[in-house]
């Protein structure tokens, strides 16, 4: 038998003000109507025992509901919350009873269909309460698993994204270094960019999304910078076609797809080449990524190759199930990858 723990409960609803309001209005109507039902001969109830009663329906139901089932039906105390739950509703049928012959007239009290409407309510709301914790409970623990879900969702984006290999900043900072040393004019953009590119990574990437201009302008950074590095060992193109600045994105979700290019498209290969394109088209982003691939790197591949693909696609399938399509594709020493996402 489930064990239930003591949690006081309020219905998911946005205001805080929208519970007790529910309740009083439910148990306003529950105060009235015995008022206007007529038992069958017409014989009506004294209105102060009807207002006693459901004042005492009231604490059998918050009492069972808040206190005695949540804290005694469990694995340990199942049989005395049984126990208890006679007890209480005797204790009530007695006190009501008692009522009933103190504040009603000898021609109520003596119908023979008396304990039956004394009773009855009793356990209506006792019955009641048990459905209503038994529900509350169930909300809240959803509730709660949603809420540790989205909390480890946002600490295994947060790891995957830290996942994203910092090696080309060492390559490019000593780049730099060699630039410093020729003293050329290509440096100070090249820190101006850097910069850019690092602040994006400390500080923007940390939003939830982030405009689709803004990692567009990242991916370019990242681009000419190791256009830089690499200088015209490698040939590197793009067709970017974006104008528009409303949609949005999971921050650094493109970059792994470059580079992983620029990892594994530049070693071991004759005339290696880079083409990337990004193009917007019907609320949905197109991002392909193609570069020349040895079979001669899986000789050479260390532990970490590998790490970027799979990131993005763990990436992808907590950020967008069902809604993406990636085609990953390895053929004549081609390496092609083709991003379908829906944009918001």
């Amino acid at each position: 038998m489930r064990g239930y723990r003591k949690q006081y409960m309020a219905f998911p609803l946005k205001s805080k003000y929208t519970t007790p309001l529910l309740h009083g209005i439910i148990w306003c109507g529950i105060m009235v109507l015995p008022f206007i039902i007529r038992s069958p001969d017409g014989n009506v109830f004294p209105p102060a025992f009807t207002l006693i009663a459901n004042i005492i329906h009231l604490g059998l139901f918050y009492f069972n509901a808040l206190y005695l089932f949540p804290k005694l039906m469990n694995r340990k105390w199942w049989w005395l919350y049984i126990i208890s739950a006679f007890v209480l509703i005797a204790s009530i049928f007695q006190i009501k009873s008692l009522l009933l012959r103190l504040l009603a007239p000898p021609e109520v009290v003596v119908l023979e269909y008396t304990n039956a409407l004394i009773g009855s309510p009793i356990i209506l709301f006792f019955i009641v309460s048990i459905i209503y914790r038994i529900v509350a409970d169930r909300i809240n623990y959803e509730k709660r698993l949603k809420e540790r879900e989205a909390e480890q969702l946002s600490t295994e984006l947060k790891f995957l994204r830290s996942q994203i290999s910092p090696h080309f900043l060492f390559n490019v900072l000593n780049n730099m270094v060699s630039m410093a040393r020729h003293k050329s004019d290509r440096l100070e953009p090249s820190l101006i960019r850097l910069a850019g590119l690092m602040r994006y990574m400390l500080y923007e990437s940390e939003a939830r999304k982030v405009p689709l201009a803004h990692e567009i302008d990242y991916l370019k950074s990242y681009i000419e910078l190791q256009k830089m590095r690499f200088e015209d060992h490698v040939k590197v193109t793009t067709d970017i076609d974006y104008e528009d600045h409303s949609e949005t994105i999971e921050p650094m979700l493109l970059i792994p797809f470059v580079e992983n290019a620029f990892k594994h498209g530049v070693t071991w290969v004759d005339q290696p080449f880079i083409h990337i394109e990004l193009h917007v088209k019907k609320a949905a982003l197109h991002f392909s990524v193609k570069n020349k691939f040895s079979m001669d790197e899986e000789l050479s591949k260390d532990k970490d190759s590998g790490i970027g693909l799979a990131n993005i696609q763990t990436r992808l399938q907590l950020l967008y199930p069902g809604k993406y399509k990636l085609t990953i594709n390895n053929s004549d020493g081609i390496f092609y990858t083709h991003l379908i996402l829906p944009l918001t």
